[in-house]
């Protein structure tokens, strides 16, 4: 069985016909004639009714049909894949992206490289604090977005781009709040539970940002759950403005507002990657996308 003869067989009960499926095929119809027989004999199932003058599928004919189309559905997806490959395209690539920064900003970009090259498969790798810029020295990543301290950044060895600016805000809920009705300063809230995400990479190991010494603390491993914990009125932290808008909106979290404290804390978000590791075309188009985020 061939290739060559599962297209005989579906253009011809798609057709009907020998002398349309030769038109269609550029073969002979006797070349088709011998083909169908040959594929007959091969699985020892009459796969057409001759009686008429268009040629019908008979029962069996039917079922091995639908899985011939599949098949050459098959063919097609592995014969597209392939000329994917031989043109540089890579079969996948990774994004790592630090969890605050607002993945909305990006998809329109994620969207035209999806469109563009569909074939490649994207990996988006979701990180904190450090994580994503880990990700890139240690090349598990092929491209990365982070909030990155310019100091970080060895030009030497990286190439950034700088994309947006993002806030965090301080916050906690009324239950919280309503044991502390005249704070005025961070110090008063050192025996609440300050709910801190822990780092996915190595390069803050042992930084704490934004806890004061002696703080009672609870460590979490996505911003998901610091937000619940917060919500339900166990401890306070800082989170993305974006994630909490709706609830400061509604008045479920309040902002902590304290004399020697701001409310918000502003980061640069920058598209990183290394300067010695050339990008495929992909890859490229991903970072070109970025590139105008900024504009």
């Amino acid at each position: 069985m061939t290739l060559e003869q599962i297209k005989m067989l579906t253009t011809l009960a798609e057709v009907g016909t020998l002398k349309a499926t030769s038109a269609k095929l550029f073969k002979t119809q006797a070349a088709i004639s011998q083909g169908i027989k040959q594929l007959e004999s091969q699985l020892g199932v009459q796969l057409f009714d001759r009686k008429g003058y268009r040629l019908t599928l008979t029962e069996q004919g039917q079922q091995i049909n639908q899985q011939g189309l599949k098949l050459l559905q098959q063919a097609n997806h592995i014969a597209t894949l392939s000329k994917h490959f031989s043109q540089g395209h890579e079969a996948s690539i990774t994004l790592a992206f630090e969890a605050s920064f607002n993945l909305v900003k990006a998809l329109p970009v994620l969207e035209m490289v999806q469109n563009t090259f569909p074939q490649t498969q994207i990996n988006l790798r979701h990180e904190y604090i450090s994580g994503a810029y880990s990700a890139i020295l240690q090349d598990k990543a092929d491209l990365a977005i982070s909030p990155v301290n310019k100091r970080m950044l060895d030009p030497r060895n990286l190439d950034s781009i700088v994309l947006c600016y993002g806030s965090f805000v301080n916050v906690a809920a009324v239950k919280m709040l309503n044991r502390h009705p005249n704070l005025s300063s961070i110090k008063e809230l050192e025996n609440e539970y300050q709910i801190v995400v822990q780092d996915t990479g190595q390069e803050t190991q042992g930084i704490h940002f934004d806890v004061q010494e002696g703080q009672r603390r609870w460590y979490v491993n996505d911003f998901t759950t610091k937000k619940t914990l917060i919500l339900s009125g166990m401890g306070w932290g800082r989170l993305p403005d974006f994630l909490v808008q709706d609830e400061l909106n509604s008045g479920t979290l309040r902002l902590i507002e304290t004399d020697e404290s701001d409310t918000n804390s502003e980061v640069e978000y920058r598209a990183i990657k290394q300067k010695d590791k050339p990008l495929g075309p992909v890859a490229t188009a991903l970072w070109q996308g970025l590139e105008t985020l900024n504009d």
